[in-house]
């Protein structure tokens, strides 16, 4: 059942009392094909028998004759468990078309991550899909098929019987609204779905109702009941005949349809005198009927029939065959009854029930024992005819629990499969059936292990639970070990758990023997010490790290990711940025990431690479950052990495703009950065960052009400995260109260952030600016206070040596002084600040001297450059200060 497409018009006696149901389709079709065409999601849904597939059929009719394309698939009982498999046969017409560059042009980028999924393109085996991912990708592809083929309509038939990744999917895209020429059109069975599909289907329903429509198809009534059996057998059908015929089937459909059909192949006359007989006859229709006639119909054919229910989707007389233990004679012989009797429908290669709860039936009535033992044939068949484990595992899943070793290395390999194409659910159903088995003990920690990888991208939690199981069961060799620490920390940290992964993996370098794998468990504790918010010993760990660091030379991924986090830990502290320049430029090869430190490695993960490229972004070497956010953001898409792990890549280049002053590009990189955030979860260590750069460039901006709201929005604030922010969060926050007004909470939050920076040696004045700020806020009360704090950030600036940190504290200690010392301190902060990166700075410092000086040059210049970069606020001073001096008039 799972790919049969309802493409024929349906008889008219079928679409009886339907006129409102296929009005409502008639309007969502127009609105799609009008000048202006909008989509939309077209929901029917009523109980089993009533007449989707036939209203489905007569839309595609209607579609098509207002010149539409029109691709369609149905969901299938048996095959609910196979990731992707509806949205595999709903686009495949589309992939066909023109083959195989036509499909890498339609999916571009995505090719390598949705490519798996659709099945046409092979997995990548060393790197995880994301789910969300090929759902991103499944959307750009609709998107460019709208383009190409519009208007456009996908129709999906019993989709309560839809595998969950394809559900999910189109309930995300139906979410998104009309803004494509595209009308989805799906039909459900009422109060079959259970669990997470029941609640997609919930959520379509809604949505449906919000954005297009939803309708619950009605039985016939006796009027068209009568109608209906007069078309079939005779105008003479008189009406107690028909009445009798409404009565026993309550006006379903399908029931109606095999009444009538029964009756006519009975020669039935259609009279009062004959009505009694309806109620037997509509049994044999029935599933006991139905059932009882197939087993009429020999043991060979029967064989045959329960083959072909249990393999269900398009199935292959041969495969049939093979499966009943048959001759191919007999399978010929067997479909060629069924099809007379209208159980079957389809050529020898293509086999299908001709109506779902056919199908149902049938599968019911294999007895429990044979049809979990024929499960077991069907895996072995198809694995011996090519299929891979994949294909065979959703009948593995149904054949009784047994310690069998080999379903076990079955379930594995499938969940290997599923987790390349970027469906972790499916691979989680795999491995813990494998669990169920259970495992030899030698095994079970592999399996806890692979449960772990297979949902680590998406489900943090389910992560951390699976890990810890495996690393508390031997059976993972030493390598193993290590990395599963790793995993274990990086879930640990990614759900807000860092202070826990620091002390987790302490522990296992410590008792780790002297090699290899210890080194990288030191490396890692390195890592998450490093970006913990708070720390017993920073300046201990700092040293430990230095001392470390200058121990190796980049021979390995390593000691490579050691100094990359060496580097990074030097700009916290405020050492010279030349040298940090040269420690991190160790960790690279030819100026590119080693292989091992790749963005998508999962060995390391993407923690080292980022810290690297802030690190060379703090250092005022832009391009080199520029070269490896930018990589990341174009491995993240490649990968179909669309959650953390693209908006933190969108965070980087975002924040990489705001430092180079081109503000208005930093807020949409930001923007879609704490977009995709918001899709992970709330308060996770990415959200915090996008949120905090989003809100440091809007203030640079001068949109000081924008940055107040998103900092409410996304409650940013205190309580803080476990983790580091970039830029320091506490000193973010202080320059917004302070732009705010709310002068007294300011200086609280800075004093906070400062007295905890310190407290670890963390010095740098460009990550987090709090002394500077800190310093004005304090300055018309405590001015020797301020004097101090200024002195403090030049110190710091002029020891980490950039051009940006040294022009940001003159223009800090120029703000707290008057006259000639003010002014001859903002040149020196102009000369500074033109030489770095950091234009908006830059403008800022221009117009400061403008306005300390008087003069008009200075203050033209500022603006222009602060109109390049989009900061309003900053335009508007210089404006102010051009109209006091008579430069402007008023209305200019």
């Amino acid at each position: 059942m799972g790919v049969s497409r309802p493409e024929d018009p349906a008889p008219v006696p079928l679409l009886l009392e339907r006129e409102d149901e296929l009005g409502v389709a008639r309007a969502a079709l127009d609105n799609l094909c009008a000048a202006g065409p909008l989509g939309g999601v077209l929901l029917y849904r009523g109980v089993a028998g009533i007449g989707k597939t036939a209203l489905l059929g007569e839309i595609q009719r209607m579609a098509r004759e207002l010149g539409c394309t029109v691709w369609s698939a149905r969901g299938g009982e048996t095959v609910t468990s196979v990731p992707f498999h509806v949205v595999r046969h709903l686009l495949q017409p589309a992939l066909d078309l023109n083959g195989d560059a036509a499909a890498r042009a339609l999916l571009g980028a995505r090719y390598g991550s949705a490519g798996p999924a659709l099945g046409i393109a092979p997995p990548n085996s060393e790197v995880k899909a994301d789910p969300q991912g090929v759902r991103d990708g499944l959307d750009e592809l609709v998107g460019r098929l709208a383009e190409a083929h519009r208007p456009l309509v996908l129709v999906v038939d019993d989709a309560q019987w839809s595998d969950l990744e394809t559900l999910t999917w189109l309930v995300k895209y139906a979410q998104r609204g009309n803004r494509l020429p595209v009308l989805l059109v799906a039909a459900y069975r009422t109060n079959e779905a259970e669990g997470e599909t029941a609640e997609l289907l919930r959520v379509l329903d809604t949505t449906a109702r919000a954005t297009g429509s939803t309708v619950t198809l009605r039985a016939l009534s006796p009027d068209a009941t009568a109608r209906f059996a007069r078309t079939e057998l005779g105008q003479h059908a008189d009406d107690p005949f028909c009445r009798e015929v409404w009565a026993v089937t309550g006006g379903n459909l399908y029931e109606t349809v095999e009444l009538l059909a029964r009756a006519k192949d009975t020669g039935l006359d259609p009279v009062e005198d004959t009505a009694g007989s309806l109620r037997a006859l509509i049994m044999s229709a029935r599933a006991p009927g139905l059932v009882e006639r197939l087993m009429a119909m020999g043991p060979t054919t029967a064989h045959f029939a329960f083959a072909a229910a249990i393999l269900e989707t398009d199935v292959p007389l041969h495969l049939a065959a093979r499966l009943a233990a048959i001759s191919p004679g007999d399978a010929a012989d067997s479909a060629a009854r069924l099809r007379t009797e209208r159980i079957l429908t389809g050529a020898d290669e293509h086999l299908e029930f001709a109506h779902p709860l056919i199908a149902g039936a049938v599968y019911d009535a294999i007895p429990k024992y044979l049809r979990k033992a024929m499960h077991g044939v069907a895996a072995e068949v198809l694995a011996s005819a090519g299929h891979g484990a994949a294909a065979a595992s959703r009948h593995l899943l149904d054949v009784p629990r047994e310690e069998n070793p080999k379903l076990v290395e079955q379930m594995r390999a499938a969940a290997r499969e599923y987790v390349a194409v970027g469906a972790p659910d499916a691979a989680r159903r795999c491995l813990e059936r494998a669990l169920e088995e259970p495992p030899l003990p030698t095994v079970l920690a592999q399996v806890r292990y692979e449960l772990g990888q297979a949902v680590y991208l998406g489900d943090p939690a389910t992560t951390v639970e699976h890990l810890k199981a495996a690393l508390d069961q031997p059976g993972l060799d030493v390598a193993q070990q290590a990395h599963a620490v790793f995993l274990l920390s990086q879930a640990l940290t990614h759900n807000n758990q860092t202070s826990e992964a620091g002390r987790m993996v302490a522990a296992a370098a410590a008792a780790a023997p002297a090699g290899p794998d210890r080194m990288r468990l030191q490396t890692v504790h390195f890592l998450w010490e490093g970006v913990l918010a708070v720390e017993d010993d920073g300046p201990g760990r700092s040293r430990r790290l230095a001392e470390a660091a200058a121990k190796v030379a980049g021979g390995n991924t390593t000691e490579q990711a050691l100094l990359m986090l060496r580097a990074f830990d030097a700009t916290a502290i405020g050492e010279d940025a030349e040298s940090i320049v040269a420690i991190g430029d160790r960790a690279l090869v030819n100026g590119s990431l080693p292989a091992g430190l790749t963005w998508t490695d999962t060995t390391w993960g993407f923690e080292p690479a980022a810290l690297l490229g802030l690190s060379y972004a703090f250092a005022d070497r832009l391009d080199r950052a520029d070269s490896l956010f930018t990589e990341a953001r174009r491995a993240f898409t490649e990968a179909g990495w669309s959650g953390g792990h693209l908006s933190f890549a969108y965070a980087l280049t975002g924040y990489l703009q705001r430092r180079r002053g081109n503000l208005v590009r930093a807020e949409e990189d930001l923007r879609e950065s704490v977009r995709l955030a918001e899709r992970v979860g709330h308060g996770l260590p990415m959200h915090w960052d996008a949120v905090c750069m989003l809100i440091d460039t809007l203030l640079a901006r001068g949109l000081v009400e924008h940055a107040w709201q998103a900092a409410e929005e996304f409650r940013f604030g205190p309580d803080y995260p476990t983790t580091i922010v970039i830029p320091d969060a506490r000193s973010v926050r202080g320059r917004l109260l302070l732009a705010k007004g709310r002068t007294k909470e300011a200086v609280a939050e800075l004093e906070a952030a400062g007295e905890a920076l310190k407290a670890r040696g963390r010095h740098n004045t460009v990550l987090a600016p709090w002394a500077l700020d800190l310093a004005r806020a304090v300055a018309p009360d405590e001015p020797e206070r301020a004097a101090r704090l200024a002195a403090y950030a030049r110190e710091k600036a002029e020891r980490f040596g950039t051009y940006t940190a040294i022009g940001e504290a003159l223009r800090c200690q120029a703000a707290l002084a008057e006259g000639p010392r003010a002014v001859e301190l903002l040149r020196r902060a102009v000369d500074c600040l033109k030489e770095s990166p950091s234009a908006y700075e830059h403008a800022a410092a221009r117009v400061e001297l403008g306005i300390a000086t008087g003069s008009r040059a200075e203050l033209e210049r500022g603006r222009d450059h602060a109109r390049n970069c989009g900061a309003a606020a900053l335009v508007a001073a210089a404006d102010r200060a051009l109209r006091g001096l008579g430069y402007l008039r008023g209305d200019e």
